[in-house]
Parts: structure tokens; sequence; C-alpha cells
């Protein structure tokens, strides 16, 4: 009798934000932990593809062909019937909207694992009670949809640590004409979601001068959408303007150099934590105890104001207290601390 047990396959719908997918790693880690074997897919827009390829218990990634926000019924279906003969025993449905669960429906995926949202039985067969008192952190909620006895308590949560391509980062330092003769820090200061999730360009500015005076390197990471905001830092002084030059995955490698980063909450900030830097992470409208850094090495700058955590894109009171009362001088001290 042949007793040979196949691997389980899994599907995964992933998250649409930067930060939210390096936090989704923490999900796929617990699933190579079952006692069986298991391989993963992943659904998620095409720009993850970088970071999904950089976490070595993704086997494949399936590109979701529709834009953010974008029922796309018809597109959906398709994607679901291509994936049929992939024979998913288990699809499991980060989002929580009813549109997120209609590829995995429509690959007819044995096991439809989600919580409970948008009127999603049927879609839906494994539906998980969200208890938002134990489940407090995004991550938390993630990793519970794949323990096997849905006892929804406050799981163990692995960090994520994504993999460092060490060729590509010696083709960017050449490429880029950067060195690491002096020590360098990271300056993150975008965030995609608004204006209250950012520190002001003023204050990175200043710290950049401050921690220049000091003998370190600074480099500024980013998008485009950055680059206005890195560039206010970096004029006047020999800091160096990264955002709109380096693709997302190469944020990963140059990070990995970095002896530390000052980041605001942002996808940036979830990557140099999965490489595994020490930084110092400023919240505003958001909170720590829902978006955390996932490592050991961060210190939090929160002022748990009464009017925080708002999550608002702009601040709805107009001051921005929570941002802007996180002094240069503080910052300076424990960036400084642990880049020593």
């Amino acid at each position: 009798m042949n007793n040979i047990q196949h691997p389980q396959q899994i599907l995964v719908a992933g998250p649409a934000w930067v930060g939210d997918m390096v936090m989704a790693q923490s999900l796929f880690m617990t699933l190579k932990q079952r006692p069986h074997q298991v391989e993963i897919d992943v659904l998620a827009p095409a720009w993850s593809n970088p970071i999904l390829k950089r976490m070595p218990e993704v086997r494949d990634t399936i590109n979701l062909p529709v834009s953010h926000g974008e029922f796309g019924l018809i597109q959906r279906y398709k994607l679901g019937k291509l994936l049929r003969p992939k024979n998913y025993d288990q699809a499991i449905i980060t989002p929580r909207s009813y549109k997120a669960a209609l590829v995995p429906f429509f690959s007819k995926a044995k096991q439809r694992t989600g919580y409970r949202g948008e009127m999603r039985y049927g879609v839906i067969n494994d539906i998980h009670q969200l208890d938002k008192n134990i489940l407090r952190q995004t991550v938390q909620r993630y990793v519970a949809l794949g323990l096997e006895d849905n006892s929804n308590q406050t799981p163990e949560i692995p960090y994520p640590k994504l993999r460092v391509d060490e060729n590509n980062l010696q083709r960017l330092l050449t490429k880029l004409g950067l060195n690491l003769d002096k020590p360098v820090i990271a300056f993150l200061p975008g965030a995609e979601y608004g204006e209250a999730k950012r520190w002001p360009v003023n204050y990175y500015k200043e710290l950049a001068n401050k921690l220049i005076e000091q003998g370190f390197q600074l480099w500024v990471l980013g998008s485009k959408k950055d680059n206005a905001a890195a560039e206010s830092i970096v004029e006047e002084n020999s800091a160096i303007n990264l955002c709109g030059k380096i693709q997302l995955e190469d944020s990963i490698d140059l990070l990995s150099v970095c002896k530390s980063a000052v980041t605001n909450d942002s996808g940036l900030m979830h990557i140099a934590a999965a490489v595994d830097i020490p930084l110092v992470a400023i919240y505003g409208s958001s909170t720590p105890d829902y978006t955390p850094p996932l490592t050991d090495k961060a210190i939090i700058e929160y002022l748990d104001l009464e009017c925080s955590p708002c999550f608002k894109r702009e601040c709805p009171l107009g001051h921005m207290n929570c941002l802007k009362n996180i002094t240069v001088d503080e910052v300076f001290k424990k960036i400084k601390t642990i880049s020593e």
C-alpha cells in the first residue's frame, strides 16, 4: 500500500500594502511549521512579486489582474478557473472584503478560510470570528488564520526575515556610487497612507545635519512620490537621495548594510525590521499597538496623545501634534545610541 503523503497545497490571498505583505510572511512561516509538508502560493498584486520572491516559504506568486479597489468579477472568475488544476486543499484569505474571496472560491479550493466580513457566507466555508481584544495586531490576525486549531488565542509570531541578494547589493553599490566607508543611517521619510503618518521633513533635515556632523552618512530611501521630501532633506548636506532611483527589492538589499534607520510607520519600516537592523520608528496617526515593527531592535517614538490614534490620512484637528511634538533632539539621542 502506498503511504506517501502529498504536500498540502495552500493558496493565500495576500494583502494590498507593502507593510502588510511583509507581515504576511509571519503567516507563511507559521504554515510551514505544520507537522505535514505544505506548498504555498500567494495571490497578490504584481508589485508584490519582488518582496514575495525574497520569502523562502513561498513557492509561487499569482498576479491578481485587477487594480486596487476594483471588483473585476469576470477577471476573478477567469483566474479562479485557471487555478482549478492546482487542486488547492486550503485557501487563506487575509483581506476581509467579499471580492478578495472570489478567486479562491472560483478556484474550488476545498477549505476557504477567512474572517467573517461583508456577508462572505458560501464563498468562505471556514469562517473565523475575529476577537479584536485578543488579536489586536494585524500580524496576529494573519497568523491566527494559519493555525489549525482555530483557538482564537494570541498566537506566537515568527518575525519576518527577507532574503538579501548579495550579488544585487554589490551591483547597486557600484551603479549608485555608494560606499560603506562610514556607517550608514537610512532615512525612510515616506508613508503611502498619508501626511498624518509622516514626521515633518524639516525635522528629518535637521536630524540629517546633526548625524553627518557626528561622522555618519545618510541614505534617503523611498518611492518617486517621496522624491520632493528627500530633495529637501539632502539639500545643503552630503546625504544621498535614492528615492525613485531603485526598485522595491533593492531597498531590501541596501537596508541590510545600514547601521540603523529612522522611519515613519510605513512599508519600508517593515522591510527594515525584516532585514534585522536597529531602527527608530515614529508613529503619528497610527499606533504601534496595531502595526509594530516586528523586531526586537526597534525603539518606538509614539506620544499616545488624547487624539491618537485617529488612523486618518490627514490630521482632523489640523495641528499634527502627534508628530510635531516628537523632537529632533529626542530622536537624535536614540538613533545615535543604537548606531554606535
